[in-house]
């Protein structure tokens, strides 16, 4: 979860023609399943794509992760540049100390994800829903962390197999004082 104080602020609003004042506001934010869900079905596109957003993209995506109640809309209009830098921060942080290595022989999926298809993971792996108020990123992680432990062992290559049995055998000759 992050808090930001968003200045108050006045700036012009094109729409309707007259300059807009805003109070100092505290925004509490949450990048989270629920909010990704609530901006998909809004735009009906993928959030979790390499393509740019637009601007009126970015700031419904911050409304969607609002869970401060009642704020003004004019609000969003009076992000500072600071507090738009806090938020991509808080976006791209981990907030997990899990690492997984990506296995460099795995074939590389051009799947593209929605909330649809992680919520099916949820499902699939048996992960509560209650975790879909958790931070995107730490979500995503589980999830890789309950795919690499329920996948089956992986099978040695030849020449691990003749390099572990060749270990194997000189350790049991040294054991047992044996030349073979």
């Amino acid at each position: 979860m992050l808090q930001i104080e968003v200045p108050a602020g006045e700036f012009w609003d094109e729409k309707s023609n007259q300059f807009v004042n805003t109070k100092a506001t505290t925004l509490t934010l949450e990048h989270s399943l629920v909010s990704l869900s609530k901006w998909e079905s809004k735009w009906c596109k993928p959030f979790l794509t390499k393509e740019e957003k637009t601007t009126a993209e970015i700031l419904d995506y911050i409304k969607c992760m609002t869970l401060t109640q009642n704020v003004d809309p004019n609000i969003y209009m009076a992000l500072s540049n600071d507090n738009i830098e806090q938020i991509k921060n808080y976006i791209n942080h981990p907030h997990t100390a899990t690492t997984i290595k990506e296995d460099p022989s795995a074939p590389k999926t051009h799947e593209v994800i929605t909330s649809e298809l992680i919520y099916y993971w949820m499902i699939a792996l048996n992960v509560p829903v209650e975790f879909q108020k958790w931070h995107l990123n730490r979500l995503l992680t589980l999830i890789k962390v309950c795919n690499v432990k329920n996948a089956p062992p992986k099978k040695m290559s030849q020449r691990q197999l003749m390099s572990r049995n060749a270990a194997l055998n000189a350790a049991r000759r040294q054991k047992l004082h044996s030349k073979g």
